[in-house]
């Protein structure tokens, strides 16, 4: 039967701000399961939905970077079982297109995910008390809710000695920047890499190449304290963003860097990407930008010394074999993922959080939940 669930709602075609109400949410159906969540991460993803730059035309449960134990299974499901700690994948594949085919999951073109809506086109969560009770779940997972019904592929079970903040994060900007570093390309031992932004997922970056070896480990941020942050994560040099920090980079490696990761998505901060790298470089973007955001790259500089761009979604990776592998790392050792926690708050600051992400300081905020 559904379940009570508060849960953060948002409607950008009313211009009202997010507001936490009480929610039903359904049995799961087939292939489905539903969560008792646990922790969410609070993502720029967020503010890109509430600020207008990614527009939806329906109300939404915000949030997509989670995690939690499953509460029940629908009929069909077999990997899953109540009880089970489990991670989030927001970007589920539709498993028939020509990228799913061959094992591209990242590049699906039918994924339910950017409809906002399950796989079989509906939402499991209702609002009583509104007109129009359906309130849908963003990017199909609906986070900042305490309870969600998510399809069996979207959730991934890990060690319960992962605690759920760890797992929340695992479940978006860890993950992206994991597999930024080894999916997307393949960074190497000694390779100079720049980092351009230190938020959840660029540190993300930083402790992912800090553990394949690479060095120089350049970070580039406008905020004092996630460079701070960016050092006790495996960055060698910092560089305080002043409009020169191509040159300051240049200065660190006068032949540039084998890898440029952009993981802000401002276009004209992306279009930078290019110049700090040697001869041969990849610049890879990451940070998610505003919907036909476009960037002016200078392709002359890429064309005459054989750069590469390339686009990064959900870290090129498969969920289901790479969340294992990062949780992994970080019950080793390898992954100092705590340090990319700055703080934890209720589901009724949650947008406030949300909101406070245009000040771009801070580790990454986590939900947690009462139940």
């Amino acid at each position: 039967m559904p379940i009570a669930s508060r849960a953060l709602t948002f409607d950008d075609r009313t211009g009202t701000a997010p507001r936490v109400v009480d929610t039903q949410v359904g049995e799961p159906g087939p292939g489905q399961i539903r969560v008792r969540m646990t922790a969410a991460g609070i993502c720029h993803s967020d503010l890109h939905t509430i600020n207008g730059d990614w527009p939806m035309g329906r109300r939404l449960v915000l949030g997509h970077e989670g995690a939690g134990v499953v509460d029940q299974v629908g009929p069909g499901v077999t990997g899953l079982a109540p009880g089970d700690p489990v991670a989030l994948n927001w970007y589920v594949a539709c498993q028939a297109c020509p990228p799913c085919r061959q094992d591209k999951p990242w590049l699906c073109t039918g994924s339910p995910a950017l409809e906002n809506q399950l796989p079989d086109g509906t939402t499991a969560v209702k609002d009583p008390a509104a007109d129009d009770p359906d309130v849908w779940p963003f990017l199909g997972v609906g986070a900042f809710s305490e309870y969600a019904v998510v399809p069996e592929t979207a959730a991934v079970r890990l060690p319960p000695e992962v605690p759920p903040h760890i797992a929340a994060l695992i479940g978006c900007s860890v993950t992206t920047g994991y597999g930024a570093v080894h999916r997307t390309v393949s960074v190497a031992k000694g390779d100079a890499i720049v980092v351009t932004g230190c938020g959840g997922v660029g540190q993300a970056i930083i402790a992912a190449a800090a553990d394949a070896g690479a060095g120089p480990i350049i970070a580039v941020d406008r905020s004092a304290s996630r460079l701070e942050a960016a050092r006790e994560l495996g960055a060698t040099h910092t560089i305080l963003a002043d409009g020169t920090e191509v040159d300051q980079a240049l200065t660190i490696c006068p032949d540039g860097v084998t890898y440029a990761f952009d993981a802000i998505g401002i276009p004209d901060v992306a279009a930078r990407a290019p110049r700090f790298l040697t001869a041969g470089g990849t610049a890879v973007l990451v940070g998610m930008p505003a919907i036909a955001a476009t960037a002016p790259i200078d392709t002359w500089d890429v064309v005459t010394r054989g750069l590469t761009v390339v686009g990064c979604n959900y870290g090129s990776a498969v969920p289901a074999r790479d969340f294992p592998l990062i949780a992994e790392a970080y019950l080793t050792g390898r992954l100092p993922l705590d340090r990319l926690v700055g703080g934890s708050v209720t589901l009724d600051a949650a947008a406030d959080a949300i909101n406070a992400l245009t000040t771009a300081v801070g580790g990454r905020t986590i939900v947690t939940f009462d139940h």
